[in-house]
């Protein structure tokens, strides 16, 4: 099955019938036929971005002949395509997995290993005492006696 390329402008789904080249050097834009190839650097349009392709400013534009007309598909294509529709029909359909059962936060954790075996250790957060009392006391000359 051969692929038509479509057109490389954005949202565009439209097949390509020419080729759109850069050529730095001369500051030239050059619209021809479609490429054999997708080649790297060249971008293909449809009929409508093609006819209404402008240069950028300075820039000249050469339009070689293009048949504007999108490739009609091959008998090959439509055979390939009518191929692949029969074998996705033919597949079983896949059964629906079934819905998780959810269980609590607690019950979740109560049960996982590792919660159990850090639950007993000590705790490695603490209350520490204000440290503002501390300070205010120690500028004050404050030395305790």
């Amino acid at each position: 099955m051969t692929l038509t390329r479509q057109c490389s402008r954005s949202a565009c789904s439209k097949p390509a019938v020419a080729t759109l080249t850069y050529v730095y050097a001369d500051s030239t834009v050059v619209l021809g036929p479609l490429a054999t190839y997708a080649e790297p650097h060249t971008y293909d349009l449809c009929a409508d971005h093609a006819q209404r392709l402008t240069a950028p400013r300075g820039w000249d534009i050469v339009r070689l002949a293009v048949d504007m007309t999108p490739p009609e598909p091959t008998p090959d294509d439509l055979v390939a395509l009518a191929e692949a529709v029969r074998r996705a029909a033919a597949r079983p359909p896949a059964e629906p997995e079934p819905e998780p059962v959810r269980k609590p936060a607690r019950a979740a954790r109560a049960e996982d290993p590792a919660f159990l075996s850090t639950a007993s250790r000590r705790r490695h957060l603490r209350a520490l005492p204000d440290a503002t009392d501390d300070d205010a006391s120690t500028e004050a000359g404050d030395d305790g006696r």
